[in-house]
């Protein structure tokens, strides 16, 4: 077994995965400590390398394409200190870092890992529910059901249309963009026949991103754990999940809703939709809902994530939105 242990974090072989646990540091990036302890198997390994710089270096682990959620989702723009498959090398952990490359490597020769793509996931993904920021709203995702909420300084356009549920079957792919200089990056998940992609300010379906560490990349791991749920992108659609068909414009003039499938719940809401159709089932649901937003709020706020000012106006939206379910 080879074991390389620094102050950014701690890479373990033993032959079949590599287990990655960041370091506790105050320096480690949040995306890598939220994302904690994982494993990646051999076979989703493509390369590792050792790259020595004047103190110390960087051990960089390079998976095959298709195969991690994270990096599928992210396309590859995670800044690399928020990449767990870097890892800084202390000086004097160089000869450690060295062997490690060389027992991965013998493996992969070994065991005749091919470097090419794969056409299935070969990591898990973030464990959910989970819960993450952006500028103008907050994403939840229980493993089967995408919520959107919107802040106090969202725009209009994305306020008309209020809250947002997408259910997996009603998502073609969910994307996730890194800002980049003035250009805000962005959460959006898009759904089945929605060929316009407005801006992420404008778009009902995105959260808008300014400053990733702002993020704490939270968001990126929510996108990955829709990610790993959906089709692979390189495996070809089931046949029984077909798209969506497209529903009437609403008159209000707000951009056409995707109808569901027959039997599935709604995958968006326009902003004329009521509750007059739902369920004592699906009012039992929202109120689960509700009252789990509310206790999410809550945890936001004790992490920093959400304002005093901002705590107080979320939760006052949710608690109309109860009432009004009752």
């Amino acid at each position: 077994m080879a074991e390389l242990m620094v102050r950014d974090g701690t890479w373990t072989f033993d032959g079949e995965v590599i287990r990655i646990v960041p370091g506790s540091e105050r320096g480690v990036h949040k995306l890598r400590r939220y994302l904690g302890e994982f494993t990646v198997p051999l076979a989703a390994v493509a390369k590792i390398a050792y790259e020595p710089a004047r103190k110390g270096g960087r051990l960089r682990l390079r998976l095959r394409d298709g195969a991690d959620p994270l990096l599928q989702a992210t396309g590859g723009s995670l800044p690399d200190d928020a990449s767990p498959y870097q890892l800084a090398v202390d000086p004097g952990r160089v000869d450690v870092a060295e062997y490690f490359v060389d027992a991965v490597r013998q493996a992969l020769t070994l065991e005749q890992i091919p470097e090419g793509p794969t056409d299935r996931y070969l990591l898990p993904g973030p464990p959910v529910p989970l819960t993450a920021a952006g500028v103008d709203g907050i994403a939840t995702f229980d493993g089967e059901r995408v919520h959107l909420e919107w802040r106090w300084n969202t725009s209009e356009t994305k306020r008309q249309w209020g809250p947002r549920d997408f259910t997996l079957t009603g998502l073609e792919a969910v994307e996730w963009q890194a800002p980049s200089g003035l250009e805000s990056g962005y959460l959006r998940f898009r759904l089945y026949g929605a060929a316009e992609q407005p801006a992420p300010d404008r778009d009902p379906n995105s959260l808008e991103l300014w400053g990733f560490k702002k993020e704490s990349g939270t968001t990126a791991l929510l996108a990955a754990a829709v990610a790993v749920r959906l089709p692979h992108p390189s495996a070809g659609l089931p046949q029984a999940r077909t798209a969506p068909t497209l529903a009437a414009a609403p008159t209000t003039g707000a951009p056409a809703a995707l109808a569901p499938p027959a039997g599935n719940p709604p995958v968006g809401k326009a902003p004329a939709a009521t509750a007059s159709g739902a369920t004592a089932s699906g009012a039992a649901d929202d109120h689960d809902a509700l009252l789990r937003r509310l206790r999410e709020l809550g945890e936001l706020r004790r992490d920093g994530i959400l304002t005093e000012e901002e705590f107080t106006t979320t939760k006052a939206a949710v608690l109309a939105r109860f009432h009004a379910a009752g």
